[in-house]
C-alpha cells in the first residue's frame, strides 16, 4: 500500500495542489490524468520521494520497493544492456558488484572469504541467480534483440535504450511501480506487450500518459489533477470522461426524478463494465465501477477546445497518386518504391518509421525535391499540412494572435478572429498576446486555427497531438471523425488511429511498406496479435 497524507505542492506564484489524501492498493492500475502545467509530473516526483512537498508525507509498506522509469535516456552510456536492467533492484545489483570485487582481489584472505559466502547467500535469497535470464526475458518482450544485450548502451539506437530503461522500471517485480510516459518511443509490438505486463503486474502501478488508449487498456483507477486539487475515481479514462460529461448532462436537468438518473447511471456502468481487456483486468474494474452512486461521479471543471475542420468543396474521384516512390536519407533507404492511390473517403494512417513517414509528408506537401518517383493530387483538391516542426509560423512574428490569424482569413474583422480563437480557449487578453511568446502546446492550437479558417478537402497531418493536454486531444480526435474530407496522419496516440483510420500505410525501417484497407484494430489483430 502506498498512502499519500494531506500532501500540497505551493509555489510563491501558483499553487500546484493542497490537501491531498490518497490510498494506492496492489492490483490496480491508477492513471494521473490533468492539463499540462497541473503538476502531474511533479504529484510522480513527490510519490517516488525525489521532491519534497510543501507539506505532508508519503508513506508505503516497511519491506516494499519502488521502482521509477527513468527518463534520461543517456545515464548508463558506458554500461552493459543486461546490467542496466538489473539495476532496477539496485540492492541486488550492488551486491553483485561487491561480491565480484571480492573474488577479483589478488590478497584474498579468511575475511573475504566469510564476505563473499554471507553475499553469495544474500545474492541467491534475492534471486541473484536468475537475474540475467529475467532481465533478458523483459528485454526481448519489449523487442530487444539478444544480440544487444551485452552491448553498450552507448552502442544503441534511441527506440533500444528507452526499452532498456522500461526493462529496468520493471525488473524484479517491483511492489510500486511509477511510469512517466512510458509508451513514448515504443513501437506497436512493445506497446502491446507492455499492456498485457501490466495487465497482469500483482502491485500498484501508477502511470502518467498522454496515450489514452493506453489508459484505457491498463487502468482501473482515474486519479485527476485539476484546479488545484487530485481526486481518485474509479474507472479507466473514457469512464472518467464519459462519466464526468453524464454528470454534467445530470447537473443541468434539475427536474428529472432520481430514479431516472439513477437507471441512467446504471445502464451506462453496464455499457461501460464490458470491457475486451483481460479477463482479471475487466474483472476488477466491473466489481469497482458496480459500487458507484449517484454521489460519486461528479461534473469536471476542464474547459475543452472546440475543433472542427470546414470543406472546401466535395473532392473527385481522384485525391492522390503516388508511383514508385523512394526517398532517402543520406545512405539509408527511407522508402523503397512505394505505390498507392488515395481512395475518396480514405482517412489513411501512417505507422512505422517516423522520419521516413515526416520526409514523405513534406515531399507530397512540396517542401523538398529530395525523391525519386511521382505523385499526382487530382485537379478538385485542396490541401492543408500541420507540419511536426511548426516554428517557421511563429519565429521573429510581431503579431498578436489576432494579427495573425488574420494572415491566413480571408475574413478580417476583429470579432470574428475573437471568435475563433475564442474556440480554442484564446479569450479576452491572451488574444492580444504575441504569437512569439506561445508554448508548444498553444501553437499547436494556433496551427489547427489555420487550418479551421482556410478550409480544405485534404488534411495532411504529421504528430498533431505532440504538447497537446487529453482536453486539446479529445477534440482533436472529435473534430477528425466529423472532417468528411480525406486524411493523411500520423500520431503517437493510439485512439486517434483506432477512431479515425480507416486504412492503414506501415513504412518498415528497411523502406519496405504494407498498405491495407481495414481499421486498425484489424491491422493489429491481422498482423501484430500472435506476435507478441
Amino acid at each position: 500500500m502506498l498512502q499519500v497524507n494531506n500532501v500540497s505542492m505551493i509555489f510563491p506564484d501558483k499553487k500546484l495542489f493542497e490537501d491531498v489524501d490518497l490510498v494506492f492498493s496492489p492490483g490496480n492500475c491508477y492513471g494521473i490524468i490533468g492539463a499540462n502545467g497541473a503538476g502531474k509530473t511533479t504529484f510522480l516526483k513527490i510519490l517516488a520521494g525525489e521532491k519534497e512537498p510543501t507539506k505532508g508525507s508519503v508513506t508505503m509498506d516497511k519491506n516494499a520497493r519502488m521502482s521509477k522509469l527513468n527518463q534520461d535516456h543517456y545515464a548508463f552510456e558506458n554500461q552493459v544492456v543486461l546490467d542496466v536492467v538489473i539495476m532496477g533492484n539496485k540492492k541486488l545489483y550492488d551486491i553483485s558488484k561487491e561480491k565480484e570485487a571480492i573474488y577479483m582481489k589478488a590478497d584474498f584472505s579468511d575475511e573475504d572469504g566469510m564476505k563473499a559466502a554471507q553475499l553469495e547467500a544474500d545474492f541467491a535469497e534475492m534471486g541473484g541467480y536468475e537475474a540475467e535470464a529475467e532481465a533478458a526475458t523483459l528485454l526481448q518482450g519489449l523487442g530487444v534483440d539478444i544480440s544487444k544485450h551485452y552491448m553498450l548502451m552507448a552502442d544503441l539506437k534511441e527506440a533500444d535504450k528507452i526499452k532498456v530503461l522500461l526493462a529496468q522500471a520493471l525488473f524484479d517485480s517491483p511492489d510500486i511501480l511509477l511510469l512517466d510516459e512510458p509508451t513514448n518511443g515504443l513501437d506497436i509490438k512493445a506497446v502491446l506487450w507492455l499492456q498485457d505486463f501490466l495487465m497482469d503486474f500483482p502491485g500498484i502501478v501508477i502511470v502518467v500518459s498522454h496515450d489514452r488508449y493506453f489508459l484505457n487498456e491498463v487502468c482501473t483507477m482515474t486519479v485527476d489533477v485539476d484546479y488545484g486539487k487530485i481526486s481518485l475515481f474509479v474507472g479507466n479514462y473514457d469512464f472518467w470522461y464519459e462519466s464526468s460529461q453524464l454528470a454534467l448532462k445530470m447537473a443541468k436537468e434539475q427536474n428529472k426524478k432520481k430514479e431516472e438518473k439513477a437507471k441512467e447511471l446504471k445502464d451506462f456502468i453496464a455499457r461501460f463494465s464490458a470491457n475486451k481487456s483481460k479477463a482479471r483486468q475487466a474483472t476488477s474494474r466491473r466489481k469497482l465501477l458496480e459500487k458507484i452512486t449517484l454521489d460519486d461521479i461528479k461534473p469536471s471543471t476542464r474547459r475543452y477546445p472546440f475543433v472542427g475542420f470546414p470543406l472546401s468543396r466535395e473532392p473527385g474521384n481522384d485525391i492522390l497518386i503516388v508511383e514508385n516512390l523512394s526517398l532517402k536519407d543520406g545512405d539509408k533507404k527511407l522508402i523503397d518504391s512505394m505505390s498507392f492511390i488515395v481512395n475518396k473517403n480514405d482517412k489513411i494512417a501512417f505507422i512505422g518509421n517516423d522520419l521516413a513517414i515526416t520526409k514523405f509528408f513534406e515531399v507530397i506537401n512540396g517542401n523538398t525535391d529530395d525523391y525519386e518517383g511521382s505523385f499526382k493530387f487530382g485537379q478538385t483538391i485542396t490541401k492543408d499540412y500541420f507540419p511536426k516542426d511548426n516554428n517557421e509560423f511563429f519565429k521573429d512574428i510581431d503579431l498578436n494572435l489576432i494579427d495573425w490569424m488574420r494572415q491566413y482569413s480571408e475574413e478580417q474583422s476583429e470579432i470574428e478572429m475573437r471568435g475563433y480563437l475564442g474556440k480554442m480557449l484564446f479569450s479576452g487578453d491572451e488574444a492580444l498576446k504575441k504569437a512569439s511568446v506561445l508554448s508548444g502546446g498553444e501553437r499547436v492550437r494556433m496551427m489547427f486555427l489555420k487550418m479551421m479558417v482556410e478550409p480544405s478537402n485534404l488534411l495532411i497531418f504529421d504528430q498533431l497531438t505532440n504538447h497537446l493536454d487529453l482536453e486539446s486531444i479529445e477534440a482533436v480526435n472529435k473534430g477528425l471523425e466529423a472532417y468528411k474530407g480525406n486524411i493523411l496522419f500520423t500520431s503517437h496516440d493510439t485512439q486517434i488511429i483506432f477512431t479515425v483510420a480507416n486504412r492503414i500505410i506501415e513504412i518498415f525501417e528497411d523502406g519496405t511498406y504494407r498498405d491495407e484497407e481495414i481499421s486498425y484494430e484489424d491491422y493489429i489483430d491481422k498482423y501484430y496479435k500472435e506476435e507478441k
